[in-house]
């Protein structure tokens, strides 16, 4: 291997060299603030190597399995930056808990270097390799509490889809090596331009069986199920890793693949996609009416979400990249702010997750109320907020190839999700009674740090987006 090629999966490399050394380290000495420090420093220094890949090995094919292009150092910047704030909110969750908890860094860790590979794959073999490091690792994850019985619950069903969602994965990548004899993306694009046809049985089929499983990850309707247990019973850092850098890695690898491919070229594919982002929007909103449980409210927000930018997706060239980019961004901000007041506000006995936790949190915690309601409103697209800008562009995104039925729904069901949205709002000025006003225990400085760039950064971006925009439309939007 060259230099130049090592230099290209440097960020990977300094992840994969951290999680060796936690490894060691815990096994002579455990030390939670040491662990926590080390993953971070691993997650920030990763995120720094990016400015070296960017400036002596761009656009490097690191074997036919690894593409390190601006594309993919967009996403992976993206990972590695959430990953630094759940690493943040995770340490005064974890603080207090009884057992073990320096693992937890190590999954951590791996999760994201999973979903990092993921962002950079342009062959089937690289993208289930990362599929699979972000599988296991999120199997424990979710179950790490483990005197917990739901925890431990929510870690078996998402254990059960995920195996049903590798094998849709795998059967599909085999009908389609079988027709066209690679498995590499670029290969797979040229062998159908040059004659190929896309809808041939076997490429259908196999096309079709891949969104399959990338859908249940997504957990898109009716592949969605499994979301709000596993959100419910995970704890809350978490479901905000599964709700942001899970679902963020594994569409990076949907856009890239079906860009490379042309998904306007499978007729009947596209249709079956434009009718499970019609479904997710619509159950996604209309379940989410009916919960009481906070936890179960995002979960089914978030399916919501994915079917949104599923319409950018579909609307596809340099546009609908830009929108699904940008909107990622958006998402991953406001999600992780909004699980981030969740997880500060749990204690080491209970989860913040019941409706009532949260009745009068504004005369307790006002700052907290604040932070929250800005996440809510930005999550159903208030102006001056990232969400705002975020569907603006999945919007102009939809109409530019006339997806009317899509482009509808997106603004009828995003009128619904205020609602449930403010429903919280609500609740949390609410005056308590007198006995519940008190102010609860401390919170911990790394998460309130995490909270108050989040925060600043969901304004920043809602009012002066231009900047982002601009090296979005530099990097991802050339797939376009």
């Amino acid at each position: 291997m060259t230099l130049p090629d090592l230099i290209a999966i440097l960020p990977f490399l300094v992840v994969a060299a951290t999680i060796v050394a936690l490894l060691l380290l815990i096994a002579f000495h455990r030390h939670h603030t040491l662990t926590a420090g080390l993953a971070a420093i691993a997650l920030a220094a990763a995120f720094a190597a990016l400015f070296a890949v960017r400036f002596y090995a761009p656009g490097r094919q690191v074997t036919p399995l690894i593409l390190v292009d601006s594309y993919a150092l967009f996403f992976m910047g993206l990972l590695f930056a959430a990953g630094f704030a759940v690493v943040l909110l995770s340490y005064g969750y974890l603080k207090d808990r009884p057992g073990n908890r320096e693992e937890y860094y190590l999954l951590l860790l791996l999760a994201t270097l999973g979903s990092s590979v993921l962002a950079a794959s342009s062959h089937f073999a690289s993208f289930f390799l990362g599929l699979e490091i972000l599988s296991v690792s999120l199997y424990g994850l979710i179950a790490y509490p483990r005197t917990i019985d739901e925890s431990i619950e929510a870690g078996i069903k998402y254990l059960v889809l995920s195996a049903a969602s590798a094998a849709f994965l795998l059967f599909g990548m085999a009908l389609i090596y079988s027709q066209l004899g690679t498995m590499e993306f670029p290969r797979i694009a040229s062998t159908q331009a040059s004659g190929g046809n896309p809808n041939n049985l076997l490429v259908l089929a196999g096309s079709a069986m891949l969104f399959i499983g990338i859908g249940y990850k997504l957990s898109a309707v009716p592949f969605h199920m499994w979301a709000p247990d596993v959100y419910q019973g995970a704890p809350a850092p978490v479901s905000a890793f599964i709700s942001t850098l899970s679902k963020g890695g594994i569409f990076a690898i949907l856009l890239r693949y079906f860009t490379v491919v042309d998904i306007r070229s499978y007729g009947s594919l596209f249709v079956m996609i434009a009718v499970v982002s019609f479904a997710s929007m619509a159950a996604g909103n209309l379940l989410a009416l009916l919960q009481d449980n906070v936890k179960r409210i995002l979960a089914y927000s978030s399916i919501a979400h994915m079917g949104y930018l599923l319409v950018a997706f579909l609307a596809g060239g340099a546009l609908g990249s830009t929108a699904v980019a940008f909107y990622l961004v958006a998402y991953f901000v406001t999600s992780l702010a909004a699980f981030g007041v969740v997880t500060l506000l749990s204690g080491p006995d209970q989860e913040a997750e019941n409706m009532e936790d949260y009745r009068g949190l504004f005369w307790r915690r006002p700052w907290l109320a604040m932070v929250f309601t800005a996440s809510l409103l930005s999550l159903a697209g208030i102006p001056l907020t990232v969400g705002f800008i975020g569907k603006f562009y999945l919007l102009a995104a939809g109409v530019a190839p006339a997806l009317w039925v899509l482009v509808i729904t997106l603004v009828i069901t995003s009128t619904i999700g205020l609602f449930y949205y403010l429903r919280v709002v609500t609740t949390m000025f609410y005056r308590p009674a007198e006995e519940a006003a008190a102010a609860g225990r401390s919170l911990s400085s790394p998460g309130v740090l995490a909270l108050v760039a989040l925060t600043l950064l969901i304004f920043w971006l809602g009012v002066f987006p231009t900047p982002m925009i601009q090296m979005i439309q530099e990097t991802v939007a050339r797939l376009g």
